[in-house]
């Protein structure tokens, strides 16, 4: 997906998340592309994309729906996928690291220091952080080499703001998301940390955490809106 059309689908998440786009409006490619500035072909992708994350459902034969769910669904689905990518961490770090997967999810720590390190967020970063956090979920789910976990993750990943691609980063507000991406990045770093010796039980319990920096950690970083950094 390109760096244009990723950009779509994290402002039209944000948008059905806010509710401009309330539960059961039907989307056409003309008017979100208007609404949004940008041309039909990166909306068209952007609605595909949202069909599988659970946002939007089929509406005939081109067309698509918002669809209906209550803070309840969400928050179940973020529990799922927390215990569905908790137990893969606890049988990744029981049977042991191989030197290929620690190189990975090493350079996606070195990617997060580097998108962290200007001391602030651009757009252009958001977009990164969606790629380099995609491929450090995906890491380790794929050396569990358990095709049932696997699975039973792509099933939960239908359901809105489920899957780790889902995260949703306001843009209006890039001084309060720099500070939930520096939480987030700590977190991954204490994952890998964890995976590298072996810590099951330890690694388990920092995903389940980490599935709500979503959601959760809005609330916590929202008490104090005057320590907000410049943009």
């Amino acid at each position: 997906m390109s760096s244009g059309t990723m950009s779509v689908v994290a402002r039209l998440r944000k948008s059905i998340s806010e509710g401009v786009y309330p539960a059961g409006e039907r989307l056409a490619e003309l008017q979100v592309a208007n609404d949004l500035g940008v041309s039909r072909t990166p909306v068209r992708l952007a609605f595909r994309t949202l069909e599988q994350e659970g946002l939007l459902e089929r509406a005939g034969k081109r067309g698509f729906r918002v669809r209906a769910f209550t803070d309840a669904d969400v928050l179940c689905a973020l529990e799922v996928r927390g215990v569905l990518e908790g137990l893969a961490a606890r049988r990744l770090a029981e049977q042991g690291l191989s030197t290929a997967t620690l190189e990975r999810l090493n350079a996606c720590l070195d990617e997060g220091h580097a998108v962290l390190a200007k001391g602030h967020l651009t757009a252009e970063d958001v977009t990164r952080w969606s790629a380099l956090n995609s491929r450090f979920h995906t890491t380790i789910l794929g050396a569990t080499g358990s095709q049932v976990i696997q699975d039973a993750i792509q099933r939960n990943d239908h359901l809105p703001f489920a899957s780790a691609d889902s995260l949703i980063i306001d843009t209006e507000r890039l001084g309060r998301e720099y500070r939930k991406l520096c939480v987030a990045q700590v977190q991954h770093q204490s994952i890998v940390q964890a995976l590298a010796h072996g810590e099951g039980a330890r690694v388990e319990l920092l995903m389940r955490e980490h599935a709500y920096i979503g959601i959760r950690y809005d609330e916590l970083l929202e008490l104090d809106p005057k320590s907000e950094p410049p943009e």
